[in-house]
């Protein structure tokens, strides 16, 4: 092994694909670099133990033998001030946030602008070449986590990176986003890639919960504390404790419980409902809401001090309008996991049928697309999935959204008398319950959205009680797992 010091113009390049490889030396030793590539980590390893260590050093993910988050993990235990940029196609969770944990400087998504890797070699270079020294090759594969976030957009390449930076910081995250956006998925991704992945990932839909349950349910409470406590219940922080809690909606937590949350925030310790025992807990809290924080808190009906807490970092989901281009991935995913429910073929949609889900508004976001492609691998006739299977599967988002002055009053009735007739033709079962579900599911979110969120609006409309609404609102959200 040689012990030369690193030269501060010396760029290593490790790529598998020879095109790469070559457009990204070629850019670099125009711009005055000395360029070594290689096809495979293998070799790369082993110029590092025979010659002197590069200053910089970029590689791909996904390459034959030991992958690139493999090599980027051996080359950080021999040189740990050695910058390393990690290129992808693959710009997941996994891969994104496996190269942050892994020390990697930066994430080049795949197709990268050249422009963009020189003037990245021109910052890192001049700081950091002094500080290598001579290296000692050890380390194994760190293990693959699936992806659970599916998109290729740049939002969501942006948000991918995000992920993998925050997940390593131990700092309060406020995940904002319209309904049906992903807000768990990317609670639950925060804490799959952090330090704290093997301990609990605790959720709760604080729009669920009654107001006169939720403390209970958040801090737990004693035997006897209150009319029907019959024994000790621990609360979610108590569950969470070493791990992450998740706190959706967190918009609708009452004033009084919204104070109590902040003494945990800023002391990590509560008593139980009840209870006289201070208990201490170590918990990362990472929060999300559809509503405009900043306008309750103008109204009084959040605490400002308590937004600071939660919104030490926020993430700004999109819509799914804003990522049409991410539609494809999604909908062979979700129709992929269909299959494998329904143990059938996954369905394949034509280019008109994607062509028309791409045309969709979306207003129930990931999780509305999620359901109609459930819907078309349960309802669509043939293998191939067409326009009009998409039309059939959207009928009822487009009935709820067309204008209520030239719609025909019974024409919803007509079209889920067809509908039914077809089901039970079928020999479809329980479907009174699928039915009234939907409509109970329908008609909520329709009252929602006309007051603006305002529950007990809303419950009064439909005259229904405010926890009943929330209740039967909290289930299907839950059912939705966005």
């Amino acid at each position: 092994m040689s012990d030369s010091p690193p030269s501060a113009q010396r760029i290593w390049v490790v790529d598998d694909d020879r095109a790469v490889r070559f457009v990204l030396s070629t850019a670099l030793r125009e711009a005055g670099y000395q360029v070594v590539d290689f096809d495979s980590a293998a070799p790369a390893l082993a110029a590092l133990n025979e010659g002197p260590a590069p200053a910089l050093l970029f590689t791909d993910v996904r390459m034959p033998g030991d992958d690139g988050l493999v090599l980027l993990d051996k080359l950080k235990a021999a040189l740990p001030q050695l910058p390393v940029v990690v290129m992808s196609a693959y710009t997941d969770v996994a891969s994104t946030a496996g190269a942050f944990r892994g020390g990697a400087h930066e994430f080049l998504s795949k197709p990268f602008d050249l422009d963009d890797a020189v003037a990245l070699a021109q910052r890192v270079l001049p700081a950091v070449a002094p500080a290598l020294a001579a290296p000692t090759v050890v380390a194994e594969a760190p293990s693959d986590q699936p992806p659970q976030l599916v998109g290729d957009t740049p939002p969501m390449r942006a948000l991918f990176r995000a992920i993998g930076r925050l997940a390593q910081a131990p700092l309060a995250v406020l995940i904002t986003g319209e309904t049906g956006t992903g807000k768990e998925l990317v609670a639950n991704a925060l804490h799959r890639e952090s330090p704290r992945a093997q301990a609990p990932f605790v959720a709760l839909n604080t729009a669920a919960i009654p107001a006169e349950l939720l403390e209970s349910e958040l801090f737990g409470h004693e035997a006897g504390a209150f009319t029907g406590a019959q024994r000790r219940h621990i609360g979610r922080f108590e569950q969470a404790n070493g791990g992450t809690l998740f706190l959706d909606e967190i918009g609708d937590m009452p004033l009084p419980l919204q104070t109590r949350l902040l003494r945990v925030l800023a002391q990590g310790e509560f008593f139980r409902v009840g209870g006289r025992e201070l208990i201490h807990v170590d918990v990362r809290v990472v929060a999300a809401t559809h509503q405009d924080l900043e306008g309750l808190v103008a109204q009084g009906r959040f605490r400002a001090d308590l937004l600071h807490r939660l919104d030490v970092v926020r993430l700004q989901l999109p819509p799914l309008r804003d990522r049409r281009e991410d539609i494809a991935q999604l909908a062979t995913t979700f129709l992929a996991a269909a299959a494998r429910k329904l143990d059938t073929p996954p369905k394949r949609l034509t280019a008109a049928a994607l062509q028309a889900l791409r045309d969709h508004d979306w207003p129930g976001n990931v999780r509305e697309l999620e359901n109609v492609c459930w819907r078309m691998a349960a309802l669509a006739a043939a293998d191939t999935i067409g326009v009009a299977d998409v039309d059939t599967a959207l009928n009822r988002t487009r009935s709820r959204r067309s204008s209520p002055t030239g719609a025909d009053p019974g024409q919803w009735e007509t079209l889920l008398s067809e509908w039914a007739r077809r089901q039970l033709a079928e020999g479809t079962e329980g479907l009174h319950a699928q039915v009234r579900e939907r409509v109970d599911h329908a008609l909520l979110e329709a009252a929602l959205q006309i007051t603006h969120g305002r529950r007990a609006e809303a419950a009064a409309r439909l005259g229904l009680g405010r926890n009943t609404l929330t209740r039967k609102l909290g289930a299907g959200r839950r059912r939705g797992g966005h």
